[in-house]
C-alpha cells in the first residue's frame, strides 16, 4: 500500500469538538476520492460527545435527555472524551470493498498496540473492537448475591442496568471480571474510501459510559489501558505506538478486492 499519513488534529487542552473532526473528515474524504490527498489518519481527543451510529435504539440513548450525534458510520452508540485517543484513518479501498477486512486491520493495530504495553486483548466473536477478556462466568463475583446465571441484563428485557446503580455500571465491569471493551470500532465506506475509525481508551473517565448502553451490549463493561495495567498511562506514550502499529499493518497488507461468489447454477 501506499504511505499512510498522520495528521494530529488536537490533545489535550487542543481537544476537538466533534463536528469540527466530522467536517475535517469530510474535507479529507473527498480530496482522497479525487485523488488529491494521500491515506491519512487523523488522530486526536475529543471534547466529550456522545455519538450514535445508524443501529442505535433509542432505548440505549441516555436516559436524562444527553444530547447525542447521530452519525453516518455503523455501529450503535457509544462515548469520546478526554483521556481516549480517537483516530480516522481515510483510505482508498480496493473495490469490491471489504469492509470487514478493514476493520480486522484495525483491530490488529490496536491489539499489537496493547501488547507493547503489556496487556493482552483480543477480538470477540460478533463484536467489533477489541476486547480484555472475562474471568469464566462461574469464577466472577456474584453480583447481589445471585449467581450471574440469573444476570437479569440477559434474562429480563425490561431490565435497564443504568438505572440500577454502580452494580451493573459498564465502567465496573472489570470489577466484576466481565469481558471489557478497550477499543470500540465504527466506519462508513462511501464511493470506496473509509470514514470514521477507532477510539481507543487510554485513561478516560470511564463513568461517561454509565448513562448509555455501550454499543449496544448489555452483558459486558469498558476498560481502559491505565485500568488495567494498573498505572497511569497518557496520550502521548501510546500515540506513537499507534501510529509504527497502523503504519506496519496497512502498509505491509496485501490488500486485494474481497472475491466474489459464483454465482450459482
Amino acid at each position: 500500500m501506499a504511505e499512510l499519513g498522520f495528521v494530529h488534529l488536537g490533545f489535550g487542552p487542543e481537544a476537538v469538538e466533534y463536528t469540527v473532526a466530522w467536517e475535517e473528515q469530510r474535507r479529507v474524504h473527498a480530496a482522497r476520492f479525487a485523488d488529491e490527498a494521500g491515506d491519512t489518519c487523523l488522530l486526536l481527543e475529543h471534547l466529550p460527545v456522545y455519538t450514535a451510529g445508524r443501529r442505535t435504539a433509542d432505548s440505549e440513548r441516555p436516559l436524562d435527555g444527553t444530547p447525542v450525534v447521530d452519525v453516518d458510520r455503523g455501529g450503535k452508540i457509544t462515548w469520546h472524551g478526554p483521556g481516549q485517543l480517537v483516530g480516522y484513518p481515510i483510505m482508498k479501498l480496493p473495490r469490491p470493498v471489504d469492509v470487514v477486512a478493514h476493520v480486522r486491520r484495525l483491530e490488529d493495530a490496536l491489539i499489537r498496540t496493547a501488547a507493547d504495553f503489556g496487556l493482552e486483548t483480543t477480538r470477540v466473536e460478533g463484536r467489533s473492537g477489541v476486547w480484555v477478556l472475562g474471568d469464566p462466568v462461574e469464577e466472577r463475583p456474584k453480583i447481589g448475591g445471585l449467581s450471574l446465571d440469573f444476570d437479569p441484563r440477559l434474562q429480563d428485557e425490561e431490565f435497564d442496568a443504568r438505572l440500577n446503580g454502580p452494580e451493573y455500571a459498564p465502567s465496573n465491569a472489570g470489577q466484576r471480571r466481565e469481558d471489557r471493551k478497550l477499543a470500540a470500532i465504527g466506519i462508513r465506506v462511501a464511493k470506496g474510501v473509509t470514514m470514521h475509525g477507532f477510539a481507543i481508551n487510554v485513561n478516560p473517565d470511564n463513568t461517561w459510559f454509565d448513562r448509555i448502553v455501550p454499543c449496544g451490549i448489555r452483558d459486558a463493561g469498558v476498560t481502559s489501558l491505565s485500568y488495567e495495567l494498573g498505572r497511569e498511562i497518557t496520550i502521548a506514550e501510546v500515540l506513537p505506538v499507534v501510529e509504527r502499529h497502523l503504519t506496519e499493518v496497512f502498509e505491509h497488507a496485501e490488500l486485494r478486492p474481497r472475491e466474489r461468489e459464483a454465482a450459482a447454477g
